[in-house]
C-alpha cells in the first residue's frame, strides 16, 4: 500500500493536479475529527517563551554518524520548538553546521569524518559514493556566536555538562569536547549547564543524560581500557547539579530516562552466525579448521571444558571464535598438554612444520585459545565487527612471522573470527551487558528520583527502544523498528536516530508534557507528521 501511496503523489507532484483543493482538504484532516473540530491549543501550566535544551548527540540531532545542517533541522528540540511556537514559544537558535556533509576540522585539518549513507547494501562513507569533500565546518576558524537555545553536544558524558572548560579549545582534544568548543563563545570556560543557566529558559529538555556514560563502554566492546562506565554514584551528582541549575528559577521541563542501548541495531545488527559455509573463501577450508581444531577441542575436553570446543559446520551457518576475559586462562594447562601428547610432534609436520617446533606451536596455540570459544546467542557483535570478521589481523601475522612462522601458515592462523579469536573490543559479552544493564538501571531510578522530586515530564525512552526492538512501534501509517537501514528509526550509524525517529522523539515529550503540565497537543492536532520527516539522507544531500 505505501508504494501505492508514493506513485501516487509522485504523480501529482508531477501533473499538479487539483493542489489546492488538496491542500484545502490536507488541512480540514489534520484540524477536524468525526467528532468535529479540534480543540485550541493551549500551554497549560508551562511556560514556553523561552526554551533550551541540553543533552548530548540525540538534542543536537546527530544522525548517520554525523552532524550536518539538514539534521540539525530535523533534531527533536527543533521539532519540539516548532510545536512550541503555537503555544508562546519564541526563537531557538542552533549552532548550525556549515555544510550538509557533516564532519569537523581544526585549523583545516580533518578531525571527524563526513556522514554516512546508504551504499546499496548497507551504510558507506559519504566520500565513497560522491568522491573527496572538503569538511568546512572548523572549530578554530568558523565558530557561530551564541547564545544558542539547542546546547546538545554529542560525545558528551553527564559529568561533562558541569565541568568547566568543556568546550575550551585550548584543551582540545585532551579535555574538550569539539561540539562543545563551538557553543562556548566568548565564555570559553562556561560550563554547558552555566550557558543553559545564563539564558534564563522558561522551559527545558534534557534528554540522554548519562547515555554515554554506558554507550562508550558498549561500543568499545567491553573494554575498560578503551571506555569505562560512570559510576552511578557520579551521574547522580552530575544529574543532581544539572537539574538543580535548571529548576533553580522556576523552570518546567521533561527529561528521559537511559535505554538499554543493547536494544540498539549497533549491537544486533552482526549475527553472531558469521560464517557461512557457502562463501567460497570459507567453506573448502572447514574440514581443515575441524581437523586443526579437534587437536585443541580434545585438549579443552580433557581440561574438563568441552563447551569452548570450537567445530565449524558444512551445511549451516557457524558462530565466530571470540576472546572470552571472563573465562578461565587454560594457556598454561594447554601447552603443558600439547608438549605432552606423542601425536603432537606429527600434527605439527601435517601443518609443514618441522617436528622441532613442537613446543613452538604449543605456546602460540595455547596463548591464542586459552581464553576462546565461539559466540553464542548472548553475545553481542558490535557494527565494526562486520568489516573485520574473515580478514587477516595484521599485528598477530606480524607476531607469527617474527616467531619464524611461515607467512602463509600465519596468514592462516591469523584470520579473525575463525582462526583469531576475536578481541574483547569487537564482542560485548553477557557478563559486561549486565555490568551496562546494572548501570543503566541505577541512572534511571536516580532520573525518575529527580524528575518525581522536582515535577518533571519524564520520557520512558527505554520502553520505547525496547518496544522498537521487539514488535515495532506504529507511528501514523508507519511500523518503525529498530532494525538497521530499513527499520526506520535508527540512522546508518546504528546509534542515534532518523529524522522520523527524532520525530517519533519529539512527539514522545509533547504527549508527556501534556500529561504533566496540562497542555494538549496531542489533542489539538500539535503533534509532528511521520510523513514530514525522511528515514534516509541523499549522498547529494549539500
Amino acid at each position: 500500500m505505501k508504494k501505492i501511496k508514493y506513485i501516487a503523489l509522485s504523480l501529482l507532484a508531477l501533473g499538479m493536479v487539483a493542489c489546492e483543493n488538496d491542500l484545502v482538504e490536507d488541512l480540514r484532516d489534520r484540524n477536524n475529527t468525526d467528532d468535529g473540530p479540534l480543540p485550541e491549543l493551549t500551554a497549560g501550566s508551562a511556560d514556553f517563551s523561552n526554551y533550551v535544551a541540553i543533552g548530548p548527540s540525540f538534542t543536537a540531532g546527530f544522525t548517520d554518524n554525523g552532524l550536518f545542517i539538514a539534521a540539525q533541522e530535523n533534531s527533536f528540540p527543533n521539532i519540539i520548538a516548532g510545536k512550541f511556537a503555537n503555544a508562546g514559544g519564541g526563537t531557538f537558535t542552533q549552532p548550525w553546521m556549515n555544510d550538509n556533509f557533516g564532519g569537523l576540522a581544526a585549523g583545516g585539518m580533518r578531525i571527524t569524518d563526513p556522514r554516512l549513507v546508504f551504499g546499496g547494501a548497507g551504510p558507506v562513507p559519504l566520500e565513497a559514493v560522491i568522491g573527496p569533500v572538503t569538511v568546512s565546518t572548523d572549530i578554530v576558524l568558523n565558530n557561530p556566536t551564541g547564545p544558542f537555545n539547542n546546547l546538545g553536544i554529542p560525545g558528551a558524558k553527564s559529568f561533562h555538562f558541569v565541568a568547566p572548560g568543556y568546550g575550551n579549545i585550548a584543551n582540545f582534544p585532551a579535555a574538550a569536547n569539539p561540539y562543545a568548543v563551538r557553543v562556548t563563545g566568548n565564555a570559553p570556560n562556561a560550563s554547558i549547564l552555566e550557558l543553559a543557566v545564563a539564558q534564563n529558559p522558561t522551559f527545558f529538555t534534557a534528554d540522554l543524560i548519562g547515555g554515554n556514560d554506558v554507550l562508550g563502554y558498549a561500543t568499545a566492546g567491553g573494554d575498560a581500557n578503551i571506555n569505562q562506565i560512570t559510576d552511578p554514584a557520579t551521574f547522580q551528582a552530575a544529574f543532581n547539579a544539572i537539574i538543580a541549575g535548571l529548576t533553580a528559577n522556576g523552570a518546567n521541563g521533561a527529561v528521559t530516562n537511559i535505554p538499554y542501548v543493547s536494544s540498539l541495531p549497533y549491537f544486533t545488527a552482526v549475527p553472531v552466525n558469521a560464517l557461512d559455509p557457502s562463501n567460497p573463501s570459507f567453506g573448502p577450508l572447514i574440514p581443515t579448521l575441524n581437523g586443526i581444531f579437534g587437536q585443541i577441542n580434545l585438549v579443552y575436553q580433557a581440561l574438563g571444558q568441552p563447551e569452548r570446543s570450537i567445530v565449524f559446520s558444512e551445511t549451516a551457518a557457524s558462530p565466530v571464535v571470540i576472546r572470552d576475559e571472563s573465562l578461565a586462562d587454560v594457556s598454561a594447562q594447554m601447552a603443558a598438554a600439547f608438549n605432552a601428547s606423542p601425536t603432537f610432534p606429527a600434527f605439527v609436520q601435517s601443518l609443514g612444520l618441522p617436528a622441532a617446533a613442537a613446543p613452538l606451536v604449543a605456546n602460540l596455540l595455547a596463548s591464542t585459545y586459552g581464553q576462546s570459544r565461539q559466540a553464542t546467542a548472548d553475545d553481542l557483535l558490535t557494527l565494526p565487527s562486520s568489516s573485520v570478521i574473515g580478514t587477516v589481523n595484521s599485528d598477530f601475522f606480524t607476531f607469527l612471522t617474527s616467531q619464524g612462522i611461515p607467512a602463509d601458515l600465519a596468514g592462516q592462523f591469523a584470520v579473525e573470527g575463525i582462526t583469531y579469536p576475536l578481541d574483547d573490543r569487537w564482542v560485548l559479552l553477557p557478563s559486561e551487558n549486565a555490568e551496562i544493564i546494572a548501570a543503566v538501571d541505577a541512572y534511571n531510578t536516580t532520573i525518575e528520583n529527580v524528575a518525581n522530586a522536582n515535577g518533571l515530564a519524564l520520557v520512558d525512552v527505554n520502553s520505547i527502544l525496547t518496544e522498537a526492538a521487539t514488535t515495532g512501534i506504529m507511528f501514523d501509517e508507519y511500523n518503525l523498528n529498530a532494525d538497521l537501514v530499513f527499520g526506520g528509526l535508527v540512522s546508518l550509524d546504528g546509534v542515534h536516530l532518523t529524522a522520523r525517529g527524532y520525530a517519533l522523539m519529539a512527539n514522545s515529550f509533547l504527549q508527556a508534557i501534556d500529561a504533566t503540565y496540562g497542555s494538549n497537543f496531542e489533542a489539538s492536532g500539535n503533534l509532528a507528521k511521520a510523513g514530514d520527516f525522511p528515514t534516509n539522507y541523499s549522498p547529494t544531500l549539500q
